[in-house]
């Protein structure tokens, strides 16, 4: 029998979901252990791996060009994270660096890895397997961002404009949810989609995004090379 766009995202989500113990630094700044130092790292990485993850959805959206329910979906993410960009902003002030400070900062590998893999689909993977994956990928990375915004207002004094980044993020997003199923809709029609394939990248995105957290923790324990 064959299986539905919702089915496939739906199972996807639930499979690749990372253990919620994993993840070590998005719990301690909820409980307000971690340094403060911890959220600018996150937010001077942030500045690299959202200008690569636009650049990453723009071209799988040319890629798609000849595909318009798979181009839309990736169309809607490049544009979501120039909504993100700017409200980057207001967490880096928030933070107390300036626009010298992000210029200057080098980004750490472990950090920008994810965006590397992110390029990396980008040039070579099927789109529609990589709908799939970063659906997985968002559901958890929502997740995250709504835990951060409660930990950064209760414990952290961030106001409104600096979690702002974190809102936009775990917030409902309706039209990308009816493109993501459009997208895979036109995946399993045209045969293009590999469920196999997908789930390997939505696995490899939850590890390295991982890894950007390992890296970030790294800050309470071994300082951080501004």
């Amino acid at each position: 029998m064959a299986r539905t766009a919702e089915e496939v995202l739906a199972q996807a989500v639930q499979e690749l979901a990372p253990d919620t113990a994993a993840n070590r630094l998005v719990p301690r700044i909820a409980a307000g252990t971690a340094p403060r130092e911890a959220v600018s790292a996150f937010a001077l990485e942030q500045h690299h791996v959202i200008r690569g993850d636009r650049r990453s959805f723009a071209h799988l959206a040319a890629r798609s060009a000849d595909r318009p329910a798979v181009a839309g979906f990736f169309t809607h993410l490049a544009g979501g994270e120039t909504v993100a960009l700017d409200r980057l902003g207001a967490l880096t002030a928030a933070c107390g660096l300036d626009d010298a400070a992000v210029r200057a900062y080098e980004p750490q590998a472990g950090c920008q890895a994810y965006p590397a893999y992110v390029a990396s689909l980008a040039l070579g993977a099927e789109p529609a397997d990589v709908v799939v994956a970063l659906t997985a990928n968002f559901a958890a990375w929502a997740g995250y961002c709504a835990t951060l915004s409660r930990g950064l207002r209760t414990h952290y004094g961030f106001d409104d404009a600096a979690c702002g980044f974190f809102d936009f993020f775990a917030g409902p997003d309706p039209e990308g949810e009816a493109l993501a199923l459009a997208a895979v809709r036109a995946g399993l029609a045209d045969g293009t989609f590999s469920e196999r394939l997908a789930r390997r990248h939505g696995r490899l995105l939850q590890e390295y995004e991982l890894m950007f957290w390992d890296s970030l923790d790294g800050v309470s324990t071994a300082g951080w090379p501004w």
